[in-house]
């Protein structure tokens, strides 16, 4: 669970990037090793390692080596807390929207000629 805000800017970092929301959806389908990941990007190994290490710090993915396989995975429940950050803006701006209707409908039309 989040904690803090500073957890939460490491989610959002994590998620800015076109690559790690790739992973993302790869590891959506179950666990995957490094090579799987790498598989389907045209950047280096160094990088894919560098985006898996941004993933895992944020908190989103957890990783588990057996022998020489690093295999990684969602963390559960990981993007609740983003969910949880999004749904409570998206009611602060339905509230809003919905005072402004109101006071709208409320005010007499007024055109001028």
């Amino acid at each position: 669970m989040i904690e803090s805000q500073t957890d939460l800017d490491r989610m959002f970092h994590a998620l800015s990037d076109r690559s790690r929301r790739g992973m993302i959806d790869r590891l959506g389908r179950g666990p995957a090793s490094v090579t799987e990941l790498a598989a389907p990007l045209a950047v280096a190994l160094p990088t894919v390692l560098k985006h898996l290490q941004v993933l895992e710090e944020s908190g989103l993915v957890l990783s588990a080596k057996a022998g020489r396989v690093r295999t990684y995975r969602l963390q559960k429940d990981a993007l609740a807390a983003v969910e949880r950050w999004v749904e409570q803006r998206k009611i602060q701006w339905t509230t809003t929207f919905d005072r402004l209707d109101q006071f709208l409908a409320d005010e007499p039309e007024t055109f001028s000629e």
